[in-house]
């Protein structure tokens, strides 16, 4: 596995969340404990995964089987020690068990892209405009969001 060490901020409120890019899989993994402590404040969030692990294992909860334990730089002490991460999915899943106001924002936030999307299936149309707008925010001409659609079509 081809790793990359990160950390992400922006998305917690500037606390870190450690994650490492597999590159076979083109996939990031993030450390549960961190987002656990930056969602709950949890005092001890080991001992706060923990019982969730037990809970959502009680309920047939799937998200538990999709951990992968990955080494990680502690910290407390800056060695490396295995540690439980999740794919993107399982973060979000992890998310949507987590009872906190902060949980909630991401929830509510989560809920409004699903619509997003359920609404592009009926309207593809959305799906380009969105493309559109992300490409004229970013800077890009009329002629290069114009080629790339064209490209885009091309392709497929």
């Amino acid at each position: 596995m081809k790793q990359k060490l990160e950390t992400i901020s922006n998305l917690f409120e500037d606390k870190e969340i450690r994650s490492i890019w597999d590159g076979e899989k083109e996939e990031y993994y993030f450390s549960v404990v961190d987002v656990i402590q930056a969602l709950t404040d949890a005092s001890i969030p080991k001992r706060y995964w923990s019982d969730l692990k037990r809970k959502l294992k009680n309920e047939g909860s799937e998200l538990y089987e999709n951990v992968v334990q990955l080494e990680m730089v502690s910290k407390k002490d800056g060695k490396n020690y295995l540690t439980d991460t999740l794919d993107t999915k399982g973060i979000f899943r992890l998310i949507e068990s987590i009872s906190s106001p902060k949980a909630e924002l991401f929830k509510i936030q989560l809920a409004k892209l699903g619509c997003e999307r359920i609404d592009e299936i009926f309207d593809p149309e959305i799906t380009i405009n969105r493309a559109i707008s992300y490409y004229r925010k970013r800077g890009y001409t009329y002629e290069w969001i114009k080629n790339r659609l064209a490209e885009i079509i091309d392709r497929n």
